[in-house]
């Protein structure tokens, strides 16, 4: 009986094509994939038609620009859905909080891509996640072994992965550099049931620069009263030696005493038992047996777990680093120079009979002092800034806090004497109380600079009144400025406000543009595609 030859292995990629072996792999499984090609019979491709055929993968590969799951306002599960079959570096961004807000050092898809590339061992560091997000890429990277897609498609990452550059001082979280903390001054008068500050930093010293857009990056430590709680909690002398340092330093400084990390629940279903054990393995796997599992930060868990007595060095190796918090810089260096100023919110909250505080809101708002010098690096804004031409109209819309880069933004159009016009709507919850600024602002009108100023606020009567509402009330006007070319900017709350605020602007295109709705949604989408619509939400 004869026997037909075996057909001829899959070459798709010249031999002279630069891949390692599990590139060369994976481009291959790739093509036979997207190309519908067969088993047998395939040849290698030409040097043109290779290069044309990674080209177009390269293209396909790299353009997230319309992902589906990249939508802070998704929840995780609906993203990871909408990711499911995407090779594993997609399924990694989807698993992101979807912000692009840098607070990690990368874009959510560049941080995908060094996990995914093992050029990131971190996978802690999506503020906006939280523990959804770590748990999830903990799920994730266990497949990097046994999964292909993981490895970067080449035209997107190179055969050899370059080493990450050397990080400037000042410029990443890894290379934090001094700056002098100058002032706090109280932006809310007395009657608002908020604390909000402007902060001052002198920055001279570290010869770094700026531009209006970017954000700053500090290091807290922790509240020294909740760090004695933890303490007195665990049952354990402050002077504890952990690697040549105290318990106390390695709780104030470098421990995060937030959310308790399900390693904590994990290490405390090693020392006790029964029932108190499968509620601690329950937690450590994301579940929430009583209920609380959102109000349980550190100290917290201690308590519920009262009486378990973790060993004081396996305790620290169970909590997550103390994070860097990022703040939109409210300041133009053409006004300040050698200082950048933030807008910061004291964040201060109930759980039951203890009050909650944010850790670098309140180092900021509370425990430095004029003089003290702190940690930062400067963080270059990602797609947020002032049109190239000072010329172009702009729109820019911050309730609360989220006018700190609006306000930088007009100082600078003030110093540079740009000729474009500007639209500020601003918000919060009572004008007598809450109105940031006021002064700048109406010297600015004054003055010809601040154009237009549309405010809201959401208390001064029995119905809430939010910046989205103001804007339906002018989009007559706010319709007339986007016809006239001008960039329109979003800065706050990602949750509830952006999206607000995108589909009332959707609602005004399609009013005052004679628009229908689907073709206002393109509209805004071109206006984003265009960078004339610009978000620094959170």
């Amino acid at each position: 009986m004869s026997h037909s030859p075996p057909p001829p292995k899959l070459a798709l990629l010249p031999e002279s094509a630069p891949f390692t072996p599990e590139q060369r792999a994976w481009l291959e499984g790739f093509f036979v994939a997207t190309l519908g090609l067969g088993d047998g019979g395939v040849t290698a491709l030409s040097p043109q038609d290779s290069a044309a055929v990674l080209a177009d993968a390269a293209t396909n590969l790299d353009n997230d620009e319309d992902a589906p799951w990249h939508d802070q306002t998704i929840p995780l599960a609906e993203r990871m859905n909408l990711a499911e079959g995407q090779p594993l570096r997609r399924r990694m961004m989807a698993a992101m909080g979807q912000q692009n807000c840098g607070q990690c050092g990368y874009n959510c898809r560049d941080y995908a891509d060094a996990i995914a590339a093992k050029r990131e061992t971190k996978l802690n560091l999506c503020a906006p996640g939280g523990k959804d997000t770590l748990r999830a890429l903990k799920t994730l990277f266990a497949e990097m072994d046994g999964d292909v897609a993981a490895v970067p498609a080449p035209s997107v990452v190179p055969a050899v992965l370059p080493a990450r550059e050397p990080a400037t001082a000042g410029r990443s979280r890894n290379s934090p550099v001094g700056a002098v903390f100058v002032s706090r001054t109280l932006l809310n008068r007395p009657g608002s049931s908020k604390q909000t500050w402007h902060i001052e930093l002198d920055i001279s010293a570290s010869s770094l620069d700026y531009v209006v857009g970017d954000c700053v990056g500090i290091f807290p430590t922790n509240d020294p009263i909740l760090v004695s709680a933890v303490i007195k909690a665990l049952g354990v002398p402050a002077n504890f030696p952990i690697g040549g340092r105290t318990m106390r330093e390695e709780l104030t400084e470098r421990a995060s005493l937030g959310p308790a990390p399900d390693m904590l629940f994990q290490l405390f279903s090693y020392i006790t038992g029964g029932e108190r054990r499968q509620k601690a393995q329950a937690l450590a796997a994301g579940r929430d047996p009583d209920g609380d599992a959102a109000t349980l930060d550190v100290l917290a868990a201690i308590e519920k777990f009262s009486g378990v007595r973790p060993d004081p060095e396996a305790f620290i190796e169970a909590l997550e680093p103390l994070q860097p918090r990022l703040y939109s810089i409210s300041s133009s260096p053409k006004t300040n120079p050698g200082r950048v100023s933030l807008t910061v919110d004291a964040v201060r909250y109930q759980v039951g009979k203890r009050m909650r505080l944010g850790a670098a809101s309140t180092f900021l708002a509370d425990r430095v002092e004029p003089g003290d010098t702190i940690n930062i690096y400067l963080q270059r804004a990602q797609h947020f800034g002032l049109p190239p031409d000072p010329s172009t109209p702009i729109i820019m819309i911050g309730p609360g806090t989220g006018v700190a880069p609006f306000r930088a933004f007009l100082h600078e159009r003030m110093a540079t004497k740009a000729p474009g016009r500007n639209w500020l709507f601003f918000g919060h919850q009572h004008r007598d109380f809450d109105f940031f600024y006021e002064d700048e602002f109406a010297a600015m009108r004054a003055a010809g600079v601040l154009t237009r100023l549309s405010l809201a606020w959401s208390r001064d009567s029995t119905q809430k009144f939010y910046v989205q509402d103001r804007m339906r009330e002018v989009g007559h006007g706010l319709w007339a400025w986007l016809a006239d070319g001008a960039s329109i900017y979003v800065c706050g709350d990602a949750m509830h406000m952006a999206k607000d605020v995108e589909r009332a602007l959707i609602d005004i295109v399609a009013q005052y543009g004679a628009r229908s709705t689907e073709d206002a949604i393109g509209f805004v989408a071109d206006l984003k595609k265009s960078g004339r619509y610009q978000q620094d939400v959170y």
